[in-house]
């Protein structure tokens, strides 16, 4: 499809404290609009990052630079067929405003799996979903540059 140019972060848009499956995100994604989903052909994310800090592949992918056709995701329109993308389970407060409610241990995982990424793909960027042009969602609810920055990534 295309050169692999970017890792996008994601949230799972959920209250923090509460944990998500790959069926959820499945079900969210990819059933018939006529059962609660958005009827894609596939979901939205490669790998997600659950409150424990494991990480779930929800996509497979190989580890070339290249995004293959069964390696795009439905992550942000436009960014598909060149992205890859991961979602960590939250980032809502109970309220249901934007919040970073990564636990430590999503914090860590968070960061071996970006500093693994770039290890592998050196020429990529690192972004949050809000960071791309056109978005209009507070998603990842934290600003990635500045996590980077402080996590010396």
């Amino acid at each position: 499809m295309g050169e692999l140019k970017r890792l996008v972060i994601h949230c799972t848009a959920t209250p923090e404290r509460r944990e998500v499956t790959s069926a959820e995100i499945r079900h969210w994604h990819c059933d018939p609009v006529s059962k609660g989903g958005r009827g894609w052909k596939q979901v939205g994310y490669a790998d997600m990052i659950h409150l424990n800090g494991d990480i779930e592949n929800l996509v497979k992918y190989d580890e070339d630079d290249e995004v293959d056709p069964w390696e795009v995701t439905n992550g942000a329109k436009g960014y598909n067929s060149n992205s890859r993308h991961v979602v960590y389970v939250g980032g809502l407060d109970k309220s249901g405003n934007a919040k970073d409610t990564r636990t430590a241990a999503q914090k860590a995982a968070m960061g071996k799996y970006v500093r693994a990424f770039l290890r592998e793909h050196p020429h990529a960027a690192v972004c949050g979903h809000r960071d791309l042009p056109g978005v209009q969602k507070e998603c990842p609810s934290f600003d990635v540059r500045r996590w980077m920055e402080a996590e010396s990534i």
